[in-house]
């Protein structure tokens, strides 16, 4: 039988503090370890909550896997702002660039249905439309029929 704690961390910055240390406290685990193996795979989302799930096996070893923050907390960390738009469709707030929306895709992977770059591409720019983001200096709607005419296929 395998328990599984699941909480939401700051990305490489979880601690033997709540919600962590008391639900993993009477498991038996070493804390200490399972903590930094946490920081360890959550480092690349410093400053963003990183859903994790720790699969404690009957033996006491164990497994960290974790999730991707939604996509919106991406590009907003990526563009280094607070918060989207209050009105998204006449107040932008941000420009991801071509790598940068790349970027974010390539984070999310394993969450996007997109079978190709330009695919995974257009969900990022979905995402964009509703915080107020443009891409490479177009609006994200703009973007995506670019992306789908081929405008992009010599970069992607």
């Amino acid at each position: 039988m395998t328990d599984v704690i699941e909480a939401l961390v700051d990305g490489g910055k979880a601690s033997a503090g709540p919600p962590l240390g008391p639900a993993l406290g009477p498991k038996g685990v070493n804390v200490g370890q399972v903590i930094s193996r946490i920081n360890e795979k959550t480092k690349a989302f410093s400053g963003m909550k990183v859903p994790v799930k720790v699969l404690i096996k009957e033996d006491k070893s164990f497994d960290v896997e974790v999730g991707t923050p939604p996509m919106s907390a991406l590009i907003k960390g990526e563009l280094g702002i607070e918060a989207g738009s209050g009105n998204a469709r006449t107040t932008k707030v941000g420009n991801l660039t071509l790598d940068q929306a790349k970027k974010i895709a390539d984070m999310k992977i394993d969450g996007l249905l997109g079978a190709t770059v330009g695919a995974r591409l257009c969900e990022v720019a979905g995402s964009c439309v509703s915080i107020g983001v443009t891409i490479d200096g177009k609006d994200a709607k703009t973007f995506t029929k670019d992306v789908k005419d081929g405008v992009y296929k010599s970069q992607l």
